[in-house]
């Protein structure tokens, strides 16, 4: 799968009310080298190992391998995960034809 990716800085609250959808996320990373990226990451109640290769050159996309694991195999591998899990809350939102993924930071990544 190739992932396609734009970050924007929202100053707005509203989306919320237009969330069809919210999930609570808990990631961590394992490795975090230029050429590859492998995180442990927890959506709810389901855990995924997902590896992402290096952006392409204009760094909108990239190669991204994504496996479902055991909750409890997430917990276990978040302990070697390297310092700073994340935790946020992800609403999805639909406008128009598309779906935004808009993520609220806890924590130290507020």
């Amino acid at each position: 799968m190739i992932e396609i990716e734009r970050k924007f800085l929202v100053k707005s609250q509203a989306f919320k009310d237009e969330a069809f959808k919210k999930t609570h996320i808990k990631q961590g990373f394992l490795s975090t080298d230029k050429e590859r990226t492998v995180r442990i990451r927890l959506k709810g109640d389901k855990g995924f190992l997902t590896i992402k290769g290096a952006s392409s050159n204009d760094g909108l996309s990239r190669f991204e391998w994504e496996k479902e694991i055991t909750k409890e195999d997430a917990e276990q591998l978040f302990k070697l995960c390297k310092q700073g899990i994340i935790d946020k809350m992800r609403y999805e939102v639909k406008f128009g034809n598309h779906i935004y993924e808009i993520d609220e930071f806890f924590d130290d990544n507020e």
